[in-house]
């Protein structure tokens, strides 16, 4: 097994016909997450999600996109990595707070803006 870092790693995520180590479709899951956390989180911070409603979003869209990924986009056996319950939670509790870090950060900086405008 080779070490590979995130950038290869993605790398091989762009190719359908990629071949998978265990490990390295896991790791190609988890840095997908990371950066659809920064991606949601970005955008729900513009345009000013709030409480439960923009978390259930994230999370459907989240579980939704990965689930294409891998049995769409990859069609790889889900079994062969866990299941779909390991693959749902490989990287999600990471992501979901990169997600909310960046939503939080981009809501606080509009919302000062928006204030120190109407003072």
């Amino acid at each position: 097994m080779t070490e590979t870092g995130p950038i290869q790693i993605l790398r091989m995520a762009c190719n359908k016909k990629t071949e998978w180590e265990k490990d390295e479709f896991l790791d190609s899951v988890y840095w997908i997450r990371q950066i659809i956390a920064i991606v949601f989180g970005v955008v729900w911070g513009v345009i000013k999600f709030k409480g439960i409603f923009g978390i259930l979003i994230y999370v459907l869209l989240n579980l939704g996109i990965i689930f294409f990924y891998y049995s769409s986009y990859h069609e790889v056996d889900e079994e062969e990595y866990g299941g779909h319950g390991e693959l749902a939670k490989e990287g999600l509790l990471t992501s979901f707070s990169l997600f909310l870090v960046f939503w939080i950060i981009l809501y606080t900086l509009y919302m000062q803006s928006v204030v120190s405008v109407a003072v």
